[in-house]
Order: structure tokens, then sequence, then C-alpha cells
């Protein structure tokens, strides 16, 4: 374990590359197979939506896989063993689908496993490469060094979708099971180059040893048992329902209220991801000091970002009702500037919290949040469908419908914020874990607020 941050700039990239590995994998399962599974072989939507939710359902085991890692005091394993399940299942995944053309109960229970190892080496990579991130980057870094890695994830989804889609065509299932299980093993090979050296050789750690005599349970019951580090959990959560509630419906909601076309639409959500591109930005440059104490602190843009989401939301809401000349750009780039602003010091706020508890509990701690975050986001897409459709079904106008949806997501950011404001973050410098008693260790470190610079 590292008990001071050791990483530079290069190490943070090296630990990016990983993310972009993941993403890559990812990317062909949540775009390229939905896509296949709908298009080509004819399937209901709801087949690869239900596959989709399965990768998401299965993040719940987030907290297992870091409290796994706190027993072993390495995050390398644990991240190069989530990956090797990631690439075998985005393999299997695309085995399974070229299987359904032929045998399609075999290839969809294939691809329910398949999914599932998705999910399952996402969330152990995911969530140790995010403790080792917290445990080897400055506090002052946090930021930017949150924005690089979700960059680098980006890059994954932008590079390797339109190369695999070149690939791909004329399309059958050899070229997708090549396509893909090519991409998996250069990902796989990627991550493992990129993590070589990056954490340093294990130390003794009493924290460690500590965690290695205390079952699962009773960590994560004591995790679940602070008030703190469960309010932040429930932010987490509300916070990712109310950023992923409104993606499925943005579009579908110009195209019926504006009359935009679908190439309109799509270069709208271009424009609200250069926004969440520029807020990432803004965050990673001012809290590496150039903000100040107030304008450097994670928690002040972790507000804003939730406020500013709010606002947005209510401002397109407020556009769809005053009429097809409202300039609908200006709020859609705003959303995306805000959210962006939001998540990158949201997990920069994990990262530092993460260590609230000591060395021993900071991968199950990570974990709980992650779970949380990984759920919401699976769960958001779907329930602001749900929410259009229901409310279409008792207002006679369709904007109304997308109006009241957008504004209740917007209630969702206004009760997050109120809920980031009571989070105080833990201190730049704090004792080493063992020279103060716990119980004392995180009072200190969660009274502290306005500190993460």
């Amino acid at each position: 374990m590292m008990p001071n941050p050791t990483f530079g700039w290069l190490a943070i990239v090296r630990l990016g590359l990983v993310q972009t590995a993941l993403g890559a994998v990812v990317v062909l399962m949540t775009s390229t197979i939905n896509r296949v599974m709908v298009v080509e072989l004819a399937l209901p939507a709801i087949v690869p939506g239900g596959l989709i939710a399965l990768h998401y359902a299965v993040q719940v085991l987030r907290p297992r896989w870091g409290y796994g890692s706190d027993r072993t005091g390495r995050r390398t394993p644990w991240i190069v063993g989530g990956m090797a399940a990631l690439a075998l299942g985005g393999f299997g995944a695309a085995v399974a689908t070229a299987l359904a053309e032929t045998h399609q109960a075999a290839g969809l229970a294939l691809a329910v496993v398949s999914f599932l190892t998705v999910g399952m080496g996402a969330g152990a990579a995911g969530t140790s490469l995010l403790v080792l991130l917290a445990t080897g980057v400055d506090a002052r870094r946090r930021g930017a060094a949150a924005t690089v890695v979700w960059v680098m994830m980006i890059a994954g989804f932008a590079i390797t979708a339109p190369l695999a889609g070149h690939f791909l065509d004329p399309f059958s299932g050899d070229r997708l099971i090549a396509v893909s299980g090519t991409v998996s093993l250069l990902a796989f090979a990627m991550a493992v180059l990129a993590l070589r050296g990056v954490e340093p050789a294990k130390g003794s750690s009493g924290g460690t040893e500590a965690a290695e005599k205390r079952p699962f349970r009773e960590v994560l019951a004591r995790v679940w048992a602070e008030p703190e580090s469960r309010r932040f959990t429930i932010f987490i959560f509300m916070a990712m329902l109310a950023y992923s509630a409104q993606e499925l419906i943005l579009e579908p909601f110009a195209g019926l209220v504006f009359a935009m076309t679908p190439g309109v639409t799509t270069k709208l959500a271009g424009l609200q991801h250069g926004g969440v591109l520029a807020g990432m930005l803004t965050v990673a440059g001012l809290t590496m000091g150039l903000g100040g104490p107030v304008l450097g602190s994670l928690k002040v843009w972790t507000t804003l970002g939730c406020l500013g989401s709010a606002l947005a939301l209510l401002g397109i809401a407020a556009g769809g009702l005053a009429g097809a000349d409202f300039p609908l750009r200006v709020p859609v780039f705003a959303l995306g500037l805000f959210n962006g602003i939001f998540a990158v010091a949201a997990i920069g706020s994990m990262m530092a919290l993460a260590g609230a508890g000591g060395e021993a509990e900071r991968g199950t701690r990570m974990g709980v949040w992650g779970a949380a975050q990984g759920v919401a986001f699976g769960a958001g897409g779907f329930l602001g469908t749900v929410a259009v459709d229901l409310a279409r079904l008792v207002t006679p106008r369709v904007v109304d419908a997308y109006a009241s949806v957008f504004a209740a997501e917007a209630l969702l950011f206004v009760l997050a914020a109120a809920l980031a404001l009571r989070i105080a973050h833990a201190p730049m410098t704090q004792a080493p874990a063992t020279q103060v008693p716990r119980g004392r260790r995180l009072q200190s470190s969660f009274e502290t607020s306005l500190s993460t610079r």
C-alpha cells in the first residue's frame, strides 16, 4: 500500500489507458452488439436492453471486489483480473450474438453469462483502479486525475466504435467474432502493459492485516453505519439517477417538440458532450490550485454542478413550452457543461473520501459508492423513458409530458446539491491511520469543510 501520494502525470495517464481499454470493450456491448441484435437478428429491443441492464445490475458486487483488494493490499491483480473477465465476456457476447442467428436459445443463454461477466469484470477493474488513483494521487490533482481518466474512457468509446464499424462491413457473424476478439485481446494487453510497475511493491500494513481478520459483512456494515458514508452513497445514487435519466429522452424531445431531424438531434447530442468536456476541463484546472481555497474546492464544484444541471433542465423544459423558436442549443450545452462539472467533482470527492476510514476499507468504501453509481446509471435511462410514457397517459400534449419529467430530474439534482452541502471532504493532509484512533480520525476528516483543493 502507498501511505503517501506518489503518482506523477505519467502514472495517471497510464491508469487512464486502463479506462480506455475498458471503454473499448464496453462500447461494443452497448452499441454494436445492441444494434446487431435488433437490426440483423430482428430481436425485440428489450433483449439487448435487458442484457445491458444485467451488466449494470451486477455492479452491486463492487463492494465485494473492493473488499477483496483491501484484504490482499494490492490493487493491480484485481484490475488485471477484472480486465481479463471483461475481455472474455466481451468476446463471449460476440460469439453469443453470432450463435443466436442459428441457435437462438443457446446464443441468448451464452449472452446472459457473457454480459454478467462483463459487468463483474468492469466492476472489479473499475473499483480497484479508482482506489489505486485515490491512494496515489495528491489531493490537489484529484479533479484533474478524474478528468484524465474519464476523458480517456470516452476516447476508448470514440476510437473503437468507428474502427469496429469499418471492419464489420460487410457484416457477418464471423466478422463480429473476429472484430470483438481483436478488440478484447488488444484492450487486455494494453491494460496489462499500462499497469506494469505503476503500483509500488506491497509494504507492511496493519490496516490490511486487520481487514483480513474481519469478514466482508462486518466491514460493509461498518462502512454503511457511518452517517457520512451513507449520506454520500445516497447523494451519488440520487445525482447519477438525475444525470442519466435524460440520456434516452433528450433527442426524442428535440425531434417531437422542435421538429428536429435525426441528423440535427445527433449534432445536439454532440454539443452536449462538448459541454461535458468543457466542464471537466474547467474543474481540472481550477482544483489544481488556480481557483484558490473556494473555487479550488471539489465540494463547491459538486454543488454548483448539481444546481447548474437543475437550472439547465428547467431551461430545456421551459424552452419546449415556449415554442419552436426557442434556442434549445443554449440550455443543452449548459446541461452538458454542468454535468461535466458535477461528474468530475463527484469522482474527485469519492477519491478524497475513500480513505476516511483508513487504508483497510478503501476498496469496500469505493465499492459501495461505485455500486450506487452503476445501479443508478443503469436505472436512470430506463426510468426516464417510463416516466415520459406515463406522463403522456395523463396529459394531452407531448411537450407537457417531457417538461414534467425534465422538471422532476431538476428536483433530483436540487436534492442532491442539498446533500452535497452536508458532506465535508477529507483534508489534504491527514495523519497516518495508525496515529489517530479510528473514531476521531473519521470525525476530524468529515468535519473539515472545503478542504480538498
